[in-house]
């Protein structure tokens, strides 16, 4: 829905299931030819590489520990990706995938999409604007509850996220790196460091359900983040907090279309997406009237117009997230692991 929204891409081919059964059936469920219903992503790769009519892109959907093969198959063959995240389940796997996303034609896009929220370009346009000064703390908590017990045996979503093999981990790569991600993309920040303290708090699972980091940023920002998915009453709680030495910024997920500002000694101002104190980052990505919610959708179509835009003109400056932003996530996940391992010593990321 997302990749059609902005009449950019048309959805002509697929890979649908790791079934061929259910692949073609889906296939004839979307309204794709026979001919372009594939039993595999390999077949699908070399298949579309060869046509007139080819894909320009392919978009990656499945559980993380496919998507470094799949997109390396399709990079091979000069073909773009689109992923989603994070870019890999793997640390080795996403070197892997860095080396051939450089060495192919094909560009690379990860969907973090909540980078494709409107106040979000807002929030990342004030900061590099100076509206807050110098960056002293980021807080960035995302809190689900949809794992406090052990999920269902026929949950599908659940059951791969659950296995360290499929997924890499657990709340970190699954929502921590959405707090990450988010932080590091407002402060335009590296980070350098962190400590983290991982924890599965339901019985007889293998992957962490709670995780509490804290980061150094090369600019001297300080970073927390609480990623949970047994937070009891939290859904998608996505917030993100930037507190500099002259102003803060607060957003939240589950109230998109608002960004506060504060200056200290004044009262909040509240930006709303479309008013008339949106900046110009926020208008280039705003579809409709302010007061009419936009959200979830259009923060991936966002993402998924300016990668027809990069594949169109092959202008990379339009590329929002690249494989370097990806591995960086992954390399934020595996520093967690190692660093809860050891007790939260400090690990670094440069």
């Amino acid at each position: 829905m997302a990749a059609r929204l902005d009449g950019c891409f048309d959805l002509v081919a697929g890979a649908f299931s790791s079934d061929p059964d259910r692949a073609h059936a889906s296939a004839a469920e979307l309204g794709i030819a026979a001919d372009r219903s594939y039993a595999d992503f390999n077949e699908m790769a070399k298949a579309e590489a060869v046509r007139s009519d080819g894909i320009d892109a392919v978009s990656i959907v499945t559980p993380n520990h496919l998507h470094g093969p799949i997109a390396e198959a399709f990079l091979a063959q000069g073909i773009s990706v689109i992923c989603d995240k994070p870019m890999t389940a793997t640390l080795a796997q996403a070197e892997s995938l860095l080396s051939a996303a450089q060495s192919s034609k094909g560009h690379f896009f990860l969907t973090h999409n909540y980078t494709g929220y409107p106040m979000i370009r807002q929030a990342r346009q004030m900061v590099a604007e100076g509206a807050l000064g110098e960056v002293r703390i980021v807080e960035a908590n995302y809190l689900q509850d949809w794992l406090s017990e052990a999920p269902a045996e026929d949950n599908k979503q659940a059951k791969w996220r659950m296995d360290p093999v499929l997924s890499g981990g657990g709340a970190i790569g699954d929502i921590g790196t959405h707090a990450y991600n988010l932080a590091c993309f407002v402060i335009g920040q590296r980070a350098t460091s962190l400590s983290a303290t991982l924890r599965s708090h339901v019985a007889g699972r293998s992957v962490d359900d709670d995780a509490r980091v804290t980061l150094r940023f090369d600019a001297g920002a300080w970073c927390h983040i609480w990623a949970s998915q047994v937070a009891i009453g939290n859904e998608n709680n996505l917030t993100l907090a930037v507190y500099g030495s002259e102003g803060s910024l607060r957003w939240a997920q589950e109230n998109p279309n608002v960004l506060w500002f504060s200056k200290l000694g004044q009262a909040p101002q509240m930006i709303t997406r479309g008013g008339g104190a949106a900046g110009s980052a926020a208008v280039a990505v705003t579809r409709i009237p302010a007061g009419h919610p936009e959200g979830y959708l259009e923060a991936f179509a966002t993402l998924y117009r300016e990668a027809a835009g990069v594949i169109a003109s092959q202008n990379l400056d339009g590329a929002t997230l690249g494989v370097q932003d990806g591995l960086d996530g992954v390399r934020f996940v595996d520093a967690c692991q190692r660093s809860s391992r050891d007790e939260a010593y400090w690990i670094d990321l440069r």
